[in-house]
């Protein structure tokens, strides 16, 4: 079997090199022949030739083969379509030249580029939906609900899910959604969160620092992300715990979050903000005692599975985080691995700080985060495993 796996994101992208290469290698083993097309940024200066054959060799070695297209980023429709036009011509010939049997489209833009390719020839689709984007960009007010970008990515949505052969979602509720709102085989559907390399993180775990009460996030500041929300609930946490230290480790502009935790009014020794390159990250999060992610509550929440949330239990840390986010709700509860919050006032923040101190000092509380890890989030043992399953059943078709 032959696939063609469309990208609509960058080679060096976090979540390319942690969510995509670790799949296709994994089908890879299994005997699938891997194309992995990416979309570049500013392709000819951030690829010199040479960088670029020593990637490509890198991948081949994994048995993926690397194809790049330039991503166009303005004027935004325009730009958007002349990519779709370019990468559905792309999908045809490869299906054409190459006898690609399966197209596994990431996200909506790659899955309209397979939609189009698929009205001239013959082969298989997988839509890797990993989210509600429209229903996310009205969340945070890029589009209007029912504006005609919306419209158009729900039609993607609702029409590519009808066609797919296999359809792969974050969470049980996204997928329970979409089989009563489309009408979907629920054979089709597959649930594969967001996993981790474990490995990386049994190789980190430092242990937790006695000196503070660390308490860390991991990720973008802005958003769907709840910063105001986060400084307020870590107020509480340091009225239980004077030395507490509040860890911001993200890739978003660290001035803004600075002067808004100082406002808070802690003060320069109460929180530490800064980058962290991806092979720190393990290390830097087993030394805490909590880790914390508040997004903004809303229907394309049910489809959510937020990595970082996964990346705390690999290394040992039990998490904070609102209600209605993917499946976390039963998650934390079922595992006793976290403190799920209902809402964001005083009565109900310090209910839950006084909670999540407590099940930080529980003696078994970092192997039963580690447990879960292992039985949820292994990128091998789960989603590298639920990758061959899917893959496994389109040879049945």
């Amino acid at each position: 079997m032959k696939t063609l796996y469309i990208s609509y994101f960058g080679l060096r992208e976090p979540l390319v090199q942690t969510q995509v290469i670790p799949y296709l290698r994994e089908i890879a083993r299994d005997g699938v022949e891997v194309t992995l097309l990416t979309f570049e940024p500013h392709l000819r200066r951030s690829w010199p030739e040479q960088e670029r054959l020593l990637h490509a060799r890198k991948l081949d070695g994994l048995g993926i083969a690397w194809h790049c297209l330039a991503y166009h980023k303005s004027p935004s429709i325009p730009a958007t379509l002349y990519d779709i036009a370019v990468g559905a011509l792309f999908t045809l010939q490869s299906v054409v030249s190459n006898r690609i049997d399966v197209v596994h489209a990431r996200t909506h833009v790659p899955m309209l580029m397979a939609l189009i390719a698929r009205m001239f020839v013959r082969c298989r689709l997988v839509f890797d939906i990993r989210g509600f984007v429209a229903d996310e960009y009205a969340d945070v007010n890029k589009w209007k609900e029912g504006s005609l970008a919306y419209r158009a990515v729900k039609s993607v949505e609702r029409i590519g899910c009808r066609r797919s052969d296999a359809i792969i979602v974050l969470t049980r509720k996204a997928g329970q959604w979409l089989i009563e709102n489309y009408q979907l085989d629920p054979e089709k559907i597959h649930v594969i969160p967001c996993c981790v390399d474990f490995a990386r993180f049994a190789q980190s775990r430092l242990g937790v620092r006695n000196d503070r009460f660390e308490v860390v996030y991991a990720g973008s500041a802005t958003g769907l992300y709840l910063m105001e929300e986060l400084i307020a609930f870590f107020l509480h946490i340091k009225r239980l715990q004077p030395r507490a230290l509040l860890t911001i480790l993200t890739q978003s502009r660290p001035e803004p979050l600075r002067e808004q935790l100082q406002k808070s009014g802690l003060t320069a020794d109460d929180f530490c903000v800064g980058y962290a390159d991806p092979s720190e990250i393990p290390a830097r999060l087993s030394t805490s005692r909590l880790g914390l992610s508040f997004r903004k509550p809303s229907f394309s929440q049910i489809a959510a599975s937020p990595t970082k949330l996964a990346e705390y239990f690999a290394a040992g840390v039990p998490a904070v985080t609102n209600c209605g986010i993917g499946d976390f709700d039963e998650l934390l509860q079922e595992n006793q691995v976290g403190v799920v919050i209902r809402n964001f006032d005083a009565q109900e923040l310090e209910r839950t700080a006084r909670l999540a101190v407590e099940l930080a000092f529980q003696p078994d509380v970092r192997q039963r985060c580690i447990t879960t890890a292992v039985n949820h989030f292994d990128l091998t043992s789960v989603g590298g495993a639920e990758y061959r399953r899917v893959y496994a059943q389109l040879r049945q078709l």
